[in-house]
């Protein structure tokens, strides 16, 4: 873990930034309106995956991992909305919108290639850039740099957040943007700067997955973008 979190702190200074980072042309997009091929699923029960009207709709009764197929290569901005349902279901907790970016396994391979059962402590071994926001039952928002170990999720005491308007809002559409540029790596919400990390050792290029637990989330307008 030591060595994990001293290679965040080495990096080469850079500027903070008040913005979210200008984004150029859209390499990758989804408009869910034609089924779920670009995404593989991994989940560790039963859970309702669907598309429909342009929403993607995931209904999850534990850990779940939605995997986008394609993958991606710094610099590289993914954006997309995101919505945590509480309409009576079973499983509206409003809890967990989560994410893995920039994720390969430690042995530098495709995540994809390893299908996993969904449950969290399965993803220990992905080299990954990592927020969950609105977890424990909405009363956390963490972000964690993974170093392939199992057992072992670094997390710097500056990335721990529990305050109340940094989790989630039920019902709510926000917008999410997480960033790899270089050694510069962010998690906007709603165009709030939430996390920034300056990594000596960036991961570069690897895959993203949207992830939760227990919960049902609703997510549209999904693109990934070379960053200008």
């Amino acid at each position: 873990m030591l060595g994990g979190l001293a290679a965040l702190a080495a990096g080469p200074a850079f500027a903070a930034s008040a913005r979210p980072p200008r984004s150029g042309s859209r390499v990758h997009a989804d408009d869910f309106r034609h089924g779920l091929d670009q995404w593989a699923l991994e989940a560790e029960k039963p859970a309702k995956v669907t598309v429909q009207d342009g929403v993607l709709d995931i209904d999850a009764p534990a850990g779940l991992t939605l995997w986008f197929r394609p993958e991606l290569i710094s610099p590289v901005m993914i954006r997309y909305q995101a919505q945590a349902i509480s309409a009576g279901g079973p499983n509206d907790r409003v809890s967990d919108l989560n994410a893995f970016w920039m994720a390969r396994d430690a042995g530098g391979g495709s995540p994809l290639a390893t299908p996993r059962t969904g449950a969290f402590a399965d993803y220990d071994t992905l080299k990954t850039y990592y927020v969950g926001q609105g977890g424990n039952g909405n009363t956390s928002t963490r972000f964690r740099r993974y170093v392939g170990r199992p057992g072992d999720r670094p997390l710097l005491p500056q990335h721990d957040h529990t305050a109340a308007d940094e989790m989630l809002v039920a019902n709510r559409w926000r917008t999410v943007r997480l960033v790899a540029d270089g050694g510069l790596i962010q998690y906007w919400n709603d165009g709030r700067k939430l996390f920034e990390l300056d990594d000596a050792q960036p991961y570069a290029r690897g895959w993203f997955g949207l992830r939760t637990t227990f919960s049902h989330l609703r997510v549209r307008r999904f693109g990934v973008f070379a960053l200008a």
